[in-house]
């Protein structure tokens, strides 16, 4: 796994068209709700429209193609990209860059439960422009269609995936021939491109600053953009960007070339209630494009888009918690591998917990006119994270220190407006997701504070110091053997050294004898596939300890590892794994394995104050419902032992006990 080469890295038509397939489709889907978010129930006038596209236009330019497009994917850890690719990258020069990555982490996580229904509801709505006569129960559609769109992922993309790029294609494709037929009616537009149209929308416009929060949509996918930077190569998404950011700005442009033909007229035709208000505009601005022969097709079209976007997320939800996990921000949660794809993963708990919020959302606000008020809190807060993390990422890159002050001045400007602006959402919806990610963020930051608690007073100590004892035990006959080869998971980084709690079960603990002891620790490496080990022997072949270096993409399957390790060792005859039992060894069979996990759980006997009391007390109760040690290091449960110990961090003080004696006769 250390060479995670693709094919699909290169330049190239194949490449090009599966990172517009899969990269791209969050961004994609916007034009779908972008400019009805932005108009509302305001009347049509030309100030507003050219101010919304230039606003759509520079936001489309800083933020998107120069921040994430240009700089951002520079940051790539070994190819990959993402919110904790890049805190790799960084965290070894501040300890507080870990406050930024588990926000922006906990951000984008929560916003993913609002990107699926807004897509598929937005588009599922052209029916009611279809069939103006009846009433679309939209509702029931698109959550039939979500259910339908998370229980497949347990079955793997494989197929459906080769069809996302024409797929998207064909929806960029379409965005641009019915965008550009309405420009070439209006071409004046064009000259919103002049930022002084946004900035007299923003300045003179009546609350013209707080329609960032309908611009900011635009530019949402902007960070998946980034995460995906591993699936298909910094080159094919460069590329791409120009094919599918001209049919987006085409599309933006043609609708705002529509919506002038009405100028004075109010957009909003569906209130909060549900009905119907008789106006003369009866389409969202993005169907106001289309012909009415193509009406059905395209909401096809735009359906088949806005599955392909979720799709999208759903994949980069599950990448994003297997990274958490790695680096110790999650409880460990079962992860499967529904097909032979490079990163596929599948996290059942994340799915289903994803499923039942995407349909909380679409039972609540409805409609996506309503999901607009609520969309993009969370999500600005990640891209400040970002931000926050690149300024670290170009300092250590040793840039150019006013370039660098310059552009963290522009984003994080940029970005500051539009949180002040997205703040206006909070009580119509925002709240929802920022809530859900404060509950991430403090799961995050229990899991972090609880491990710095417990390594702080976890006892280590040395094998040097056991290793006669350990040998003397292996040989002593009176004692009946535990196992021929005895291998123990430790979490000391020095490989010299050992828990306490080990070397305690070994000699005391039901004394284990064995005629091997292994010592096995996992140290997950800033490198996303990288797979190396290194053996390390003590007192010949009695003690030996093997350190992985493992990524923070790569999923620890001990048991499969240690045994590659133990052929690769047979094979350089550094060690005989025959039984030492006379008999066994004459007919060359091979010794019994056994793990041991050591399960710590809190004591009743520690005195803590009360704040690492609730730390560790919250900690424990996340990991009754998390995976198993065993499980989570992929270890056959056949041969392991788990054994508990209590976990003793302040003693509690003696209490005074005092002898009485009782007056006995004979």
């Amino acid at each position: 796994m250390g060479n995670q080469s693709n094919t699909h890295h290169k330049l190239s038509a194949a490449g090009i068209l599966i990172t517009i397939g899969i990269i791209f489709g969050d961004i994609g889907t916007s034009p779908l709700y972008v400019m009805s978010a932005i108009i509302g129930e305001k009347k049509i006038s030309e100030m507003l429209i050219l101010g919304a596209l230039s606003c759509v236009f520079w936001t489309l330019t800083l933020q998107t193609t120069i921040k994430y497009v240009i700089i951002t994917l520079r940051a790539d850890n070994k190819g990959e990209g993402g919110i904790f690719s890049l805190y790799t990258l960084v965290r070894r020069y501040r300890k507080w860059l870990i406050i930024p990555a588990i926000v922006g982490g906990a951000a984008l996580l929560a916003d993913g439960i609002i990107t699926p229904p807004i897509s598929v509801a937005s588009a599922i709505e052209g029916l009611e422009t279809y069939y103006k006569d009846v009433k679309i129960p939209t509702v029931p559609i698109v959550i039939g269609i979500l259910v339908a769109l998370f229980v497949i992922q347990q079955f793997g993309t494989k197929f459906v995936g080769k069809a996302f790029g024409p797929v998207m294609f064909t929806w960029f494709a379409m965005l641009a021939f019915f965008g550009s037929l309405a420009l070439f009616q209006n071409p004046m537009v064009l000259k919103a491109i002049n930022p002084v149209y946004a900035f007299e929308l923003l300045a003179k416009y009546p609350g013209g600053f707080w329609l960032l929060g309908g611009v900011f949509l635009c530019t949402t996918g902007a960070e998946a953009l980034y995460s995906d930077l591993g699936h298909c190569g910094r080159p094919n998404i460069r590329i791409s960007w120009i094919f599918v950011k001209t049919a987006l700005l085409v599309n933006y442009f043609g609708q705002g070339a529509k919506l002038l033909t009405m100028e004075g007229q109010p957009i909003k035709i569906i209130d909060r209630t549900g009905e119907i208000e008789k106006t003369v505009l009866e389409l969202k601005p993005f169907f106001l494009l289309i012909p009415d022969w193509f009406l059905l097709p395209s909401v096809i079209i735009a359906t088949a888009a806005a599955i392909v976007a979720s799709q999208a997320l759903i994949s980069g939800s599950f990448t994003l918690i297997n990274e958490a996990m790695r680096l110790g921000f999650w409880p460990k949660v079962r992860i499967n591998y529904p097909s032979d794809i490079k990163g596929q993963l599948y996290i059942p708990s994340v799915n289903w917990a994803l499923l039942l919020g995407c349909i909380g959302v679409v039972l609540y606000f409805q409609k996506s006119g309503n999901m607009e008020a609520a969309y993009g809190l969370s999500i600005i807060i990640c891209m400040l994270s970002t931000t926050m993390l690149l300024t670290y990422y170009m300092i250590r890159k040793k840039w150019n220190p006013f370039l660098i002050f310059f552009l963290t001045i522009i984003f994080l400007s940029v970005e500051s407006a539009f949180l002040i602006a997205n703040l206006e959402k909070f009580p119509h919806g925002g709240y929802i997701t920022l809530c859900i990610g404060l509950l991430l963020i403090s799961l995050m930051y229990v899991m972090i504070k609880a491990k710095a608690i417990g390594k702080k007073y976890v006892e280590m100590v040395k094998l040097k110091n056991y290793g006669s004892l350990i040998k003397q035990l292996s040989i002593d006959d009176t004692i009946p053997k535990y196992s021929t080869h005895l291998v123990f998971m430790t979490g000391a980084e020095r490989n010299d050294e050992v828990e306490e709690k080990i070397i305690h079960s070994i000699l005391q603990k039901q004394p284990k004898r064995a005629d091997i002891y292994w010592f096995i620790h996992v140290n997950t490496v800033d490198e996303p596939y990288k797979a190396d080990y290194e053996v390390t022997h003590f007192y010949a072949e009695d003690v030996i300890r093997i350190d992985f270096s493992l990524g923070f993409r790569v999923q620890p399957r001990i048991s499969q590892m240690f045994r590659q390790v133990v052929e690769d060792m047979v094979q350089n005859k550094e060690i005989d794994i025959t039984s030492r039992y006379q008999s066994l060894n004459q007919n060359k069979v091979v010794g019994d394995f056994r793990f041991v996990v050591i399960q710590k759980y809190l004591s009743n006997d520690n005195q803590l104050p009360i704040f690492q009391k609730i730390i560790l007390n919250a900690y424990f109760l996340i990991k009754k419902f998390s995976l198993s040690e065993p499980k989570a290091y992929g270890l056959d449960s056949s041969n392991v032992l788990v054994e508990k110990f209590p976990l003793i961090f302040t003693k509690a003080k003696p209490i005074q006990l005092r002898r009485t004696f009782r007056n006995k006769q004979f």
